[in-house]
């Protein structure tokens, strides 16, 4: 992680960095959201998308005092642009009259999910932040394809379990700190997560039966229990450990 000075005067410029490639991502979403004009049909469109994106703005402002993002965050923002267009069209149900465009801005964003990491792998670039901001993001896509999966298929609020599970978590380590301890790497955790995002845009394709929709986001939220079980289960076991005198 780059050194981070103390004093405001080091701090504002570097802030001026991270603005303007902010404003650079807004430019970039007013341009991809005017080519993909089904999507953002309506001024309600514009202004969703346009209030998700100025939300993670601000976030990334809140939590990244380092100035130039680096390439494999830029991808992120990147993502960010995507998703708040998937936020967009949600209303109004503008996504059901171009669900092919929206679903393919959705599978962009979710491959793109892959660079970003790549990228930070191969410029050395790693950072908890950057690994946060991946990790909200696929949290966010998720949540949005469910609200998506019920607007279209009318499935039961149930299926929103599945966006809300990241959330559920972290809620739950407010009374349990135990549940904030680091997780090692796992190939179950990172493979669950894609097969959500899969099950997910799967289940909204029109070919899809609502029988089949609603098998597939079964499957993504046992999947999803099952990998949190795992993970709730190894901090308590850790925990429990270090409680344990020697």
């Amino acid at each position: 992680m780059p050194h981070v000075s103390n004093s405001s005067s080091d701090s504002f410029p570097k802030r001026l960095y991270s603005v303007a490639e902010l404003l650079l991502g807004a430019l970039l979403l007013a341009v991809i959201g005017a080519l993909l004009a089904p999507l953002t049909a309506s001024a309600a469109n514009w202004w969703v998308a346009s209030g998700f994106y100025a939300l993670i703005s601000l976030l990334v402002l809140a939590f990244w005092p380092h100035g130039p993002l680096g390439w494999a965050n830029r991808v992120t923002l990147g993502r960010s642009v995507l998703i708040s267009l998937v936020a967009g069209a949600l209303v109004g149900e503008a996504f059901i009259q171009a669900i092919w465009l929206w679903l393919g801005v959705a599978v962009i964003a979710l491959l793109l999910d892959g660079v970003d990491g790549w990228i930070a792998r191969r410029t050395r670039s790693h950072s908890p932040f950057g690994a946060r901001f991946d990790m909200e993001l696929d949290a966010l896509l998720i949540t949005l394809l469910c609200i998506g999966l019920i607007v279209e298929e009318s499935l039961g609020l149930w299926v929103l379990l599945i966006g809300s599970m990241r959330y559920l978590f972290v809620a739950a380590s407010l009374p349990f700190p135990w549940l904030n301890e680091p997780l090692n790497e796992s190939f179950r955790r990172k493979a669950v997560c894609v097969w959500q995002v899969v099950a997910l845009l799967l289940a909204l394709t029109p070919l899809t039966s609502s029988f089949l929709a609603g098998l597939l986001a079964l499957s993504a939220l046992m999947s999803l229990v099952y990998s949190f079980g795992v993970d709730v289960w190894w901090l308590y076991r850790k925990a429990d450990h270090c409680k344990t005198p020697h």
